[in-house]
């Protein structure tokens, strides 16, 4: 297991995390709260890690 598995690993369970936040967020609070906004922004910039990550995975 190389350290850039370990990374996207941890990367996806932030992502799963952030992702149950924000849904319970929208849901408890609506979809255009201050909170669920915040978190579909942190999500959209783990994300954006992730796919980066992933193609630099796939290029070596």
């Amino acid at each position: 297991m190389q350290i850039q598995d370990v990374t996207l690993n941890n990367l996806e369970d932030a992502i799963q995390s952030l992702r149950s936040q924000m849904v319970a967020a929208g849901m408890q609070k609506g979809l255009n709260h201050p909170d669920t906004i915040s978190y579909s922004q942190q999500l959209d910039i783990l994300l954006n890690k992730y796919q980066c990550l992933m193609i630099h995975k796939e290029n070596d």
